[in-house]
């Protein structure tokens, strides 16, 4: 299955509490429970002003359907085409 990056744009993003964290993470898992197993949350980094998530999904349509539902922008969705880390230079 296809793995994408979502580019939010969040101003702010970074001076979020743990509290406003975790109720963005239940919007967006509350999101995926009532969309099925088929889109997965992998990850998410917090920056100044951006959330990049990464998402396993059949296609991007998927990925914007759970943005519009959950309120989220999807400013930039990008398909993972390679995964590459230092053991690749071995």
């Amino acid at each position: 299955m296809p793995k994408y990056i979502i580019e939010r744009d969040i101003p702010g993003a970074g001076d979020l509490t743990p509290d406003q964290l975790k109720g963005i993470s239940q919007t967006s898992c509350g999101v995926l429970n009532n969309m099925g197993p088929q889109i997965q949350w992998v990850e998410s980094f917090v920056t100044g002003n951006k959330i990049y998530c990464v998402y396993i999904a059949p296609n991007e349509h998927m990925i914007m359907e759970h943005a519009q539902k959950g309120g989220f922008p999807a400013n930039s969705i990008s398909k993972i085409t390679a995964i590459i880390n230092p053991v690749t230079a071995e």
